[in-house]
């Protein structure tokens, strides 16, 4: 799909292109089409710079079917708000029935679009068409991405107008249909903000969570994202969060558009459902409201609440909400930490140039227990290392003369590589560690790093889990998970506590979904944002690659990272403005923002940040 290019790219009918920076610049395609035929290709548009604005094109008259078709095809990718071109193919009845927004299919190109009609019928007024392709994922009424595969086909029926004589389309799948390389340019990924439920104790910030979905972007994106909000989390996410606006809060009437002012302020006036909330709770919403848009756009430094009557409920800037609620991108963690040549666990001031590396206070940095991976707990307090052979997990104080107590956990395995995973903390103050005994997989959690470990339920895992990361929220974790073939795959599930009283909580992670359905074995992951992760693993059939992945699995715009040999383990801080960090075939290494990998330490391993 696509109107004139250059760089003697064809030209397609039903589109016209504007270039925003230029002004309103109409390229409009007129090519024909035949009336007769089994297969059309309706191409992927290639990748546009986001100035780029596509307008769809009207049906032309007396087109045959094959054009009908295709052109309503390529009015699904231009960037009418409403799809009122779109409609325009149909007939009546059916764009009545026909629900644009019920969900968006991305396919690996565009759709084809094949001839049901056998050959040498007589021409009727009827033509059936079946639209194919490969899956390649989903985006539901919510906005939620979800990856598929398979093959997709769904037919599409065509009628001639007995008044007109104009041919229409009177059958058609509900939702969207368009190639990947359409969808990266109409579509944008952004995070929504709402509260754990599981982690919020009274007195202190809540915690954000991150809920990612998907909206047109160049269809008043800030607005889309503000009703989205309002709406409420995902499915995925709900039984885990909490909103802080009211049920059934929306926009106030007659509102169709959001603007901030010249004050980077926006001001989201609200209906009649959020008029008698208090001033924390309005505090918390705007939190909400600004950790999202701020997700969307650098453009909006607060928001203001204002009731029904247009009368203000509160105002909220970028530090308020910065103690109403905790974001892991948000906290720049004080070190980076790793083990040395010694085995010990060592720092390194976080975000520093330097290449000197001091042991941490407490037993963990003096060696007396030699140490195969680590972890720090988010507020760098307290460390729990794996003994060397790792067998045995210890918790110890990150202070001068801290004593290491006795294994606060231990496997039987019969090798290392059966027996316990890296540790890692989460925003509760919860250890989590997995242990690799073939004999008796478990994903275990000790509350507050202490006490009898809790054996965590993970229904539905097909494998045993080989590494384990909590993301800072708390609510979500990430699973590296060995199948039977021996690939590893990467998952997030979701951490729900049945907290029943007097009793200990029963654990769960639920609805494993993948995060990286590209990869086909994970060899190390690592929390990168507040819905991003950082992955090394090989491609089918390829070699080892580092790149990004969101928690949904679909990829992050922007470049991944530089290509780096034999990696065998990677940390990333949630706050971006940290380099990201590996252990590989050339020791510690790390990676600012912008830059090359550089060496830290040759003689090291299991590097980590908080968490």
């Amino acid at each position: 799909m696509g109107a004139e290019r250059e760089g003697g790219a064809r030209r397609r009918p039903v589109r016209a292109v504007a270039y925003a920076a230029c002004g309103a610049v109409l390229l409009a395609g007129c090519a024909s089409m035949p009336d007769s035929g089994d297969l059309r290709d309706v191409e992927s548009t290639p990748r546009q710079d986001t100035e780029v604005r596509v307008f769809a094109m009207p049906p032309r008259e007396d087109a045959p079917p094959q054009e009908i078709v295709q052109g309503f095809l390529e009015s699904l990718t231009s960037d009418d708000p409403t799809y009122a071109t779109a409609r325009q193919y149909l007939t009546d009845a059916a764009s009545r029935k026909w629900q644009p927004e019920a969900s968006t299919t991305v396919l690996a190109n565009g759709p084809d679009i094949e001839f049901e009609r056998a050959p040498g019928r007589e021409v009727t007024n009827d033509y059936a068409f079946t639209l194919t392709g490969s899956k390649m994922a989903q985006v539901d009424k919510e906005q939620s991405y979800t990856p598929l595969a398979g093959r997709y086909g769904q037919p599409v029926h065509l009628t001639r107008d007995r008044k007109t004589g104009q041919w229409r389309i009177d059958a058609l799948p509900q939702g969207v249909v368009m190639g990947q390389s359409d969808f990266q340019r109409n579509y944008m990924s952004v995070d929504k903000y709402y509260f754990a439920s599981n982690t919020w104790t009274a007195g202190t910030p809540a915690t954000a969570v991150a809920d990612p979905v998907f909206v047109r972007r160049r269809v008043d994106a800030m607005t889309q994202m503000v009703r989205s909000v309002l709406d409420g989390p995902t499915r995925w996410l709900r039984r885990v969060v909490r909103s802080s606006f009211p049920t059934g809060t929306a926009l106030r009437k007659g509102v169709t558009a959001l603007t901030p002012d010249d004050q980077n302020r926006l001001t989201v006036p609200l209906n009649e459902k959020a008029s008698q909330v208090g001033r924390a709770r309005c505090s918390e919403m705007a939190t909400q409201l600004l950790f999202t848009l701020q997700s969307l756009t650098p453009t909006v430094d607060s928001v203001a609440l204002q009731r029904a009557d247009g009368s203000t409920l509160c105002t909220l800037g970028e530090d308020r909400a910065q103690t109403v609620a905790a974001r892991g991108s948000a906290k720049r963690p004080e070190y980076l930490y790793f083990l040395d040549d010694k085995r010990r666990l060592v720092r390194i001031a976080g975000g520093s140039a330097g290449t000197s590396a001091e042991p941490v206070p407490g037993a963990l940095g003096e060696g007396i227990q030699k140490l195969s991976s680590a972890a720090v707990s988010w507020d760098e307090h307290t460390a729990a290392g794996v003994g060397y052979d790792s067998k045995s997990l210890f918790v110890g104080s990150m202070v001068t003369g801290g004593a290491l107590g006795d294994p606060v956990l231990q496997s039987r395995g019969a090798t290392e590589d059966d027996r316990l995973t890296a540790p890692s903390w989460d925003a509760r103050g919860d250890l989590w560690v997995a242990d690799r005994d073939p004999d008796r997989p478990r994903l275990k959690v000790l509350e507050r790093g202490s006490g009898r470990p809790l054996e965590v339920r993970v229904p539905g895992l097909d494998g045993r889990i080989v590494a384990v990361r909590v993301a800072a929220d708390g609510v979500r974790i990430a699973l590296n998970v060995e199948h039977e073939d021996g690939n590893k795959a990467l998952l997030i599930g979701r951490i729900e506590r049945d907290e029943r009283s007097g009793e200990r909580p029963v654990v769960s992670v639920l609805d494993l979904r993948s995060a990286a359905p590209e990869l086909e074995d994970v060899t190390t992951m690592s929390w990168a944002g507040d819905s991003r992760l950082v992955v090394a693993g090989q491609e089918q059939g390829g070699v080892q690659t580092v790149r990004y992945v969101q928690v949904d699995g679909s990829t992050p715009e922007g470049p991944a990272p530089a290509a780096l040999t034999g990696v065998k383990a990677i940390a990333a801080s949630e706050d971006d403005r940290l380099p990201l960090v590996a252990y590989s075939a050339d020791g510690i290494v790390r990676m600012p923002a912008g830059a090359q990998w550089q060496k830290v330490v040759k003689e090291g391993a299991a590097p980590v940040y908080p968490g």
